[in-house]
């Protein structure tokens, strides 16, 4: 993996998050670089900045090495991009007390003079991103949007105008193009959550705009769902829960279970949250709290005395746009040494990722519980006896 960025007289150390991933990724692109071109050719002198969708700090960093005290106020709906950017600028000996962090549902402050921001995958959640800025954003406010070539169409560059203000393309360069939008001024009405029925369970479920599956319950967690694990769980973890689905349904089928939620995304958690309570799943019987919930990299960060004996697990196969498998190692190996002695890692995925290799090198052993055309669910688990230390299977 390369990790030295050196680009127009800077030279930073910068890793993808976390650093140990087995990786050929860069934890920056060629439209990052097109952004700090756009920003010297312009001469863009220190002005209060919003930085949204800087996956690992790179647009930070940069700033930073600029100005120390360059302003900059950072949205992120990702976890690991709130660590990565800490862990960048500490390799880089760089002071982070210029950043002011923001998630993707916090209101921007006033005074905001620039935006800077990558065009994010999910085009529903970069709608919302406009419209927020939006409400917050001064007429004239020049905001840039480094995105590949390739992503930029009519239809994006309308959705812009429509939601923030006119924009227009630049030239391509290293297959990236910059989009400059003036905001108007005009605040827009913030859309409301996704909200649908998932009638077999007797649940409703809504989704935020950056969250998996935002209108329909998604083919692997519908194969998941037919097919939970039996037994008696008293401690479970919904692993990337997304909006919580196979969690909510696991509190129905184990009801004196204690639920935590986990996921990179902040939306995510937020949605799984707005589920559960409306869903209405608290056991009379039990005290509360019966649900927990978690914005993290995996299990990271989770107390040392969890010990779940039952581990729900759909992982995501991308980070951003990039595709890879080290989250699915991750959240494995997190699974592995989080579970009590016999605890159960139940696990969907799609079937050519061969999740069954990987389980059966951290556990030992795996099962296939079901399968259709697409997807497989596989069970693995951990040993009651056991003193193996998964640290040892690498990817």
């Amino acid at each position: 993996m390369t990790t030295q960025f050196s680009f127009a007289d800077i030279t930073l150390q910068l890793s993808r998050y976390p650093a140990k991933q087995a990786s050929n990724l860069q934890a920056w692109d060629a439209a990052d670089e097109h952004l700090i071109k756009h920003l010297q050719e312009i001469e863009q002198e220190k002005v209060n900045t919003a930085i949204i969708n800087d996956s690992f700090g790179a647009l930070c960093a940069v700033l930073t090495t600029q100005a120390a005290d360059w302003p900059l106020w950072v949205e992120t709906d990702a976890k690991t991009s709130h660590l990565g950017t800490l862990e960048n600028f500490a390799s880089n000996n760089l002071s982070h007390d210029n950043l002011t962090w923001l998630n993707s549902r916090d209101t921007l402050p006033q005074g905001i003079g620039l935006v800077l921001m990558k065009l994010p995958k999910n085009l529903s959640y970069f709608a919302h991103q406009l419209i927020r800025l939006s409400r917050s954003l001064a007429p004239g406010t020049p905001v840039y949007i480094g995105a590949k070539a390739k992503s930029i169409n009519k239809a994006l560059l309308e959705t812009i105008a429509q939601h923030l203000g006119p924009a227009s393309a630049s030239l391509a360069w290293k297959k990236t193009r910059v989009i400059t939008c003036i905001a108007d001024g005009t605040p827009r009405a913030l859309p409301s959550e996704v909200c649908w029925p998932v009638k077999e369970f007797n649940l409703t479920i809504s989704n935020l705009s950056n969250v998996f599956a935002a209108n329909k319950l998604d083919i692997g967690a519908r194969i998941m769902l037919d097919n939970m694990p039996k037994g008696q769980f008293d401690t479970i973890v919904d692993l990337g829960c997304g909006n919580g689905i196979l969690g909510l349904r696991a509190k129905q089928l184990y009801p004196d279970a204690i639920l935590h939620f986990v996921d990179d995304s902040e939306m995510a958690i937020a949605s799984a949250k707005l589920n559960w309570q409306s869903n209405q799943l608290d056991n009379a019987n039990q005290p509360l709290p019966q649900a927990h919930f978690h914005w993290d990299d995996c299990l990271t960060h989770l107390s040392e005395e969890l010990q779940p004996d039952l581990v729900l697990c759909n992982p995501p196969f991308h980070q951003g746009e990039a595709i890879t498998d080290h989250i699915a190692w991750q959240m494995f190996l997190d699974a592995f040494h989080k579970l009590r002695p016999g605890g159960l890692l139940q696990v969907v995925g799609n079937r050519h990722l061969a999740y069954h290799v990987k389980l059966k090198r951290i556990f030992k052993n795996c099962t296939t519980v079901a399968s259709n055309g697409k997807f497989v669910i596989l069970q693995a688990t951990k040993a009651v006896n056991t003193a193996a230390n998964a640290s040892t299977a690498t990817e």
